[in-house]
């Protein structure tokens, strides 16, 4: 019962975050220059007052915003997100096309991200606190900086120059050959290779931020007693690092973890962007481009219902991880 009141109460506020995301967004799309009937006319050649309204009657942009908000919440509440009128589709159709790409490259950088940053971020803190070959340490640190500081698009730019122009090891854009007509396992490579440097610019800077997390919270645990005693038990010392020290540091990277799922939405569209792969970062800059309002909204209803769904499995896991955390939310993250 504890469990569910739990459940039921971050549901509650999940639906409550992702309402104001809607309203939100909702007015600040409209209050930006240029709508879809404008730009259509524009396209056309048609730039008679008579024709960009009759657009705007098309659309429903001749309404009250109020009146339209109201539509769109009752549409979204039956889950119909609208017509995208330049792709000539249902919004919700799009973003389910696009979303199998989108998953797989978050996904592939958030596994790289973290499992990388972890354990370079525990080699980095054992080489310190074991004052041996201290060298490692100063060169991860070091590395993971240069990758922090490093902006994601200088970074995928020169992946592309390096990787894919100079040495040629690599394709350098699309999510698969197009007209190869690979099929079964041959496909699985062919998107695999394609996959390799959207991960690789996508999850450094995560990375970098998990090595440096890691490390600090390794460092911090060593010090305390409960580790001391373990040690003066004579408990071995990789033991004491995997069991007593490396659960306890995890609790700040899951909660940046849940975040970082989150942001990873964000940088999927200068990422896709830059390597032409086809998920909704990339559908999202060609909606903006092209003033497509119901695109816009529906893709950023999905982006905001991930990020509350991550959160919310963020907290999930924090109980498994340390069942002292009480599931109604102290200690917890929000």
């Amino acid at each position: 019962m504890k469990f569910l009141s739990f459940l039921l109460a971050r549901l509650g506020k999940a639906a409550i975050v992702v309402l104001g995301v809607v309203i939100i967004n909702f007015f600040l799309i409209r209050m930006a220059p240029g709508d879809p009937a404008t730009v259509l006319a524009g396209e056309a050649g048609a730039g008679d007052a008579a024709f960009v309204s009759q657009l705007r009657d098309q659309f429903g942009l001749d309404k009250p915003v109020l009146t339209q908000l109201g539509i769109y919440l009752k549409g979204v509440a039956h889950l119909d997100l609208g017509y995208s009128y330049r792709n000539h589709l249902p919004v919700l159709d799009l973003i389910v096309d696009r979303l199998p790409a989108t998953f797989l490259l978050m996904s592939s950088a958030f596994l790289f991200s973290i499992m990388l940053g972890v354990f370079l971020g525990v080699v980095a803190a054992r080489s310190r606190y074991e004052n041996r070959h201290r060298w490692i340490d100063s060169t991860v640190m070091s590395g993971a900086l240069l990758l922090y500081a490093t902006p994601l698009f200088w970074l995928s730019l020169m992946a592309i120059i390096l990787f894919s122009v100079v040495l040629g090891w690599l394709p350098a854009f699309g999510m698969e050959s197009i007209g190869a007509g690979y099929t079964g396992l041959a496909r699985v490579q062919d998107v695999a290779l394609h996959l390799i440097l959207p991960t690789l610019s996508l999850g450094c800077f995560f990375m970098a931020v998990y090595v440096r997390l890691t490390r600090a919270s390794m460092l911090e645990v060593i010090g305390m007693d409960f580790v001391k005693t373990a040690r003066a038990k004579g408990v071995p010392p990789r033991r004491v690092i995997r069991v007593h020290v490396l659960r306890n540091a995890l609790l700040p990277v899951i909660t940046f973890a849940g975040i970082q799922l989150g942001q990873m939405a964000g940088g999927a569209v200068l990422t896709e962007t830059v390597f032409s792969w086809p998920g909704i970062g990339r559908l999202m800059f060609d909606a903006l481009l092209q003033r497509d309002y119901q695109l816009l909204l529906g893709i950023f209803f999905v982006t905001s219902a991930l990020v509350v769904f991550f959160n919310l499995l963020t907290d999930l896991i924090y109980r498994f991880i340390d069942p002292r955390i009480s599931m109604g939310g102290q200690g917890a993250p929000a």
